[in-house]
């Protein structure tokens, strides 16, 4: 079933700036979280004593509420408003390749807020960030370096019952678009390591937090994301042998990116 958030008013003149604040603070709220709890409740959990499978669980269970929170305040100041259907689907998945289409720069915060076991690949970047590399190091989220390396860490990360989410457009869509062109990434982590896909779209009804857009940009209209679950591709649809490993990435990435074509323009 097809459902759609109705168009929040535009903000103008006065009427703008609580929201303005608001987002401002949700900006330093992160931020300033992501640096204590890198200091505080995250080595705790990630040195209590158990297995280091253990230890991972907890603090993703940690960043999990920590970003359930997070979306809560966005959501109380009026910047978002998530809606979902059928979301044990997400929550209850395990060792699975999560993809997602990528409108806004929050995507990753709210996917993680509705999975208690869920990993991600992240940029080297963000490894030496202040705010954030505590999160990412102790939360045991793969930093993207050489592509044999990155297929080792995903093989773990899998095998020990993680999600992966992954984002085939690779960076933010571009305003005026449904979707960039997708990657092989995400095919070629479902096959080599034998995981299944399970396709999540997220659909805006307003445009906010794009790449084109300053961070101090904030949306004057609520931005409506819902969130949908797709049908599972199983990697045993592709079977590499028949073919080799490129040319069955290359036909799943073709069938997953017109699949987000269809559903998004169904929402439309």
């Amino acid at each position: 079933m097809q459902f759609r958030q109705p168009r929040a008013k535009k903000l103008t003149g006065i009427a703008y700036l609580p929201r303005w604040i608001g987002g401002t603070l949700c900006y330093m709220s992160f931020g300033l979280g992501g640096l204590l709890s890198s200091l505080t409740i995250l080595p705790i959990l990630r040195f209590w004593p158990g297995t280091r499978q253990q230890r991972i669980e907890r603090v993703q269970l940690a960043v999990h509420i920590m970003f359930k929170g997070f979306v809560r305040m966005m959501s109380w100041v009026g910047l978002i408003s998530v809606k979902y259907q059928d979301i044990s689907r997400l929550s209850n998945a395990k060792g699975m390749i999560v993809t997602a289409n990528h409108p806004t720069l929050i995507d990753v915060v709210v996917l993680i807020s509705l999975m208690p076991n869920a990993g991600c690949i992240v940029k080297q970047g963000l490894w030496r960030n202040p705010f954030l590399r505590g999160v990412v190091s102790c939360a045991g989220y793969i930093p993207n370096r050489g592509a044999e390396l990155l297929l080792e860490d995903c093989k773990s990360v899998l095998a020990r019952g993680t999600n992966l989410i992954i984002f085939p457009e690779g960076t933010r869509t571009v305003i005026g678009e449904k979707i960039n062109p997708f990657a092989r990434g995400a095919a070629n982590i479902t096959l080599r390591t034998q995981s299944d896909l399970l396709p999540v779209f997220l659909k805006t009804n307003t445009v906010g937090f794009s790449k084109q857009q300053k961070w101090y940009q904030l949306p004057r209209r609520t931005i409506g994301i819902d969130i949908e679950i797709g049908e599972t591709f199983e990697y045993l649809r592709y079977d590499a042998a028949a073919g080799g490993d490129a040319k069955m990435a290359r036909q799943m990435t073709r069938d997953l990116e017109n699949y987000y074509k269809q559903q998004l323009d169904r929402y439309l």
